[in-house]
Order: structure tokens, then C-alpha cells, then sequence
């Protein structure tokens, strides 16, 4: 585990791009903690309240479906921070980034879109954004979204 500490001026900053937390499609939950670890449901690229990607993703599509993959960070951070409290300070770290991409037979690619949600979580976490990650790719997600996120993170105790 890495000793890397994230600063309230990163969080600060980071707290200001993120939206309202969205509201779980069914009969779950979108956050449970055990112990220090949070793990979040499967959030899907939710802007303004309503899917902002959708389709399944190809070779002439993977910029919007990046775009999607930063959207379920967002998203994701956002459900954090509604469990936290309103406040993200208690984040220690970034553990595990599970993506599935809605992927057309023929592409291979997913740890490419799945890049750009591990690529902001190191841009505004610094080392503590750093995780391990799966990018699977699947033939349909719900509401035909293109890219599904869930994260397992740990928080000071």
C-alpha cells in the first residue's frame, strides 16, 4: 500500500469539478463501507441528471466513450463524497478501478477508454490515485450506456 497522502488543496480542487451524486437506478446501493474501504456500485456517464454516452463503443468512438469514462470518475467521487459527508478529505486512496466498456465485436481497446479515468485520478490525486484496474469489455450495459465504473477506495479511520 502506498503511504501517499492526498492534500486538501488537491481535494479542494478536485471537490469543485464534481457533480450532484446520482440517484441508484434500482433497488441497491450506491456505497457500502467496510471498515476503511468504501466500494461503490457500477455508476454509469451521468450528466445534468440524464446518460450522456451511449451506444457501443468502436474504433470511431472511443474519444466520446474517454469522455464517459472521466463522467463515471466524476460521478463516482461524487458518491464518495455524498457517503463522506460532503467532503472528500477522508479519501486515502484510489484501490481498484473496475470499467466495463460496451464494446462492437471487433474492438479491443478498452484499456485505452478505461486510460482516461485512471489518467484523471492521477492528475488530481498525485500517487494516491494510483490503483490496479480491470477494463472488460461487454456487449450491452444497462440503459445502453457506453462505459460503467466502480471503484474500491480507502478512507483515514
Amino acid at each position: 500500500m502506498s503511504t501517499a497522502v492526498i492534500s486538501s488543496d488537491a481535494i479542494a480542487s478536485l471537490q469543485a469539478h464534481l457533480p450532484e451524486p446520482p440517484i441508484p437506478l434500482g433497488s441497491y446501493v450506491a456505497v457500502v463501507r467496510v471498515g476503511n474501504l468504501l466500494y461503490t456500485s457500477g455508476v454509469l456517464p451521468m450528466k445534468d441528471g440524464k446518460l450522456a454516452v451511449t451506444g457501443a463503443v468502436s474504433d470511431d468512438t472511443i474519444e466520446q466513450a474517454r469522455e464517459a469514462a472521466r463522467l463515471c470518475v466524476l460521478n463516482t467521487l461524487s458518491l464518495i463524497r455524498h457517503e463522506l459527508g460532503g467532503t472528500l478529505l477522508p479519501l486515502r486512496r484510489v484501490i481498484k478501478l473496475t470499467g466495463f466498456v460496451s464494446s462492437l465485436p471487433d474492438f479491443y481497446e478498452q484499456p485505452q477508454v478505461l486510460n482516461a479515468a485512471s489518467d484523471f485520478l492521477v492528475e488530481h490525486l498525485g500517487d494516491a490515485g494510483r490503483h490496479v484496474r480491470s477494463a472488460v469489455g461487454v456487449s450491452a450495459l444497462p440503459k445502453n450506456a457506453s462505459v460503467e465504473l466502480e471503484m474500491v477506495v480507502e478512507i483515514m479511520g
